[in-house]
């Protein structure tokens, strides 16, 4: 098993906590519902709290064509299945904060954001593209790995959803 994944693993049920302190004002006006961002080298992303729900992390970034199409689909999922226990986290990789909010102000993001500048959360889930998306089951095992985003695989992600939320 690579070391990334073990990595994955704990970061599920094991938070990462470092200070909080980048200036959040420029992406919390532009639609996520929670921007959480760090100026160290480490954000935080706690996700003991969503223990028992289907988790989709989602890396992306403001020069990625595909996440323009990825990212309203998964507020969509959001959107349809929130209820039943999905959570989604998106995590933006650009070393720039003006990128990301010009980002946000044209393809709103409906979930929470964290901000990883320095790609050290990137670099932990050993993410190669973008986007990346990480799937994890309500146990907190890695369910599936996706790298980039395909229209014609919308169904097939989405049944993995549904499997998992059942």
């Amino acid at each position: 098993m690579r070391e990334g994944l073990d990595n994955r693993r704990r970061v599920l049920f094991g938070p990462l906590r470092r200070g909080l302190t980048w200036p959040l004002f420029a992406l919390i006006a532009f639609a996520a519902t929670s921007v959480v961002a760090a100026n160290d080298a480490a954000p935080s992303l706690d996700l003991a709290p969503y223990k028992g729900r289907v988790v989709v992390i989602d890396f992306w970034a403001s020069w990625c064509t595909p996440c323009r199409r990825s990212i309203p689909w998964l507020n969509q999922m959001r959107a349809k299945y929130g209820n039943r226990g999905l959570v989604v986290i998106g995590v933006n990789v650009d070393k720039d904060g003006e990128d990301a909010a010009r980002f946000l102000r044209e393809v709103p993001i409906d979930f929470d954001v964290v901000y990883d500048p320095a790609g050290a959360l990137a670099a932990r889930f050993g993410v190669e593209g973008m986007p990346s998306t990480y799937v994890y089951s309500r146990d907190g095992e890695l369910a599936a790995r996706h790298l980039g985003f395909q229209n014609a695989k919308r169904p097939e992600y989405e049944a993995l959803l549904g499997r998992l939320l059942q």
